[in-house]
């Protein structure tokens, strides 16, 4: 059984098991972790595809360290400029291995809305009518 699970931006083919180096997570060491954007599960030929993620699904994690991976070095040059850079990178990441995977994760529900005692229809007014002003002209008095 196999998933493709969405990981801050990412994604992985993830298996029971499975340790995998994903962008620094900010939790503790030990911390367990529900990813529940869930793109595909394969339970052995069966495959259910989400669109885009598969409803009530969800993979459970836990974070065995954080660390920093191998040092890229980024060299930019023009020849004949005289015009050389020399950079360097290490990323941050955190190591999470897979604990389960869950085609049917229970849903959490949204806690029930009281239900208010106020009619619908008093609470709609009828929209005011427009009143109509005319002006009225004194006509001046002759003197």
């Amino acid at each position: 059984m196999y998933a493709i699970v969405d990981i801050v931006g990412q994604q992985f083919k993830v298996e029971k098991d499975q340790q995998i180096f994903v962008h620094r997570l900010e939790l503790k060491e030990g911390a367990k972790v529900d990813f529940e954007n869930v793109l595909l599960i394969d339970n052995g030929g069966k495959v259910n595809v989400g669109a885009p993620a598969v409803k009530g699904a969800k993979v459970t994690a836990k974070v065995l360290e954080h660390l920093k991976g191998d040092k890229v070095i980024v060299f930019k040059k023009k020849r004949r400029k005289g015009y050389r850079v020399k950079n360097g990178h290490r990323q941050y990441l955190t190591k999470l291995e897979i604990v389960k995977i869950d085609e049917k994760a229970a849903v959490k529900k949204a806690p029930a809305k009281k239900s208010e005692s106020k009619p619908k229809a008093a609470a709609k007014k009828a929209p005011a009518k427009k009143k109509t002003t005319t002006k009225k002209t004194i006509a001046k008095k002759a003197e």
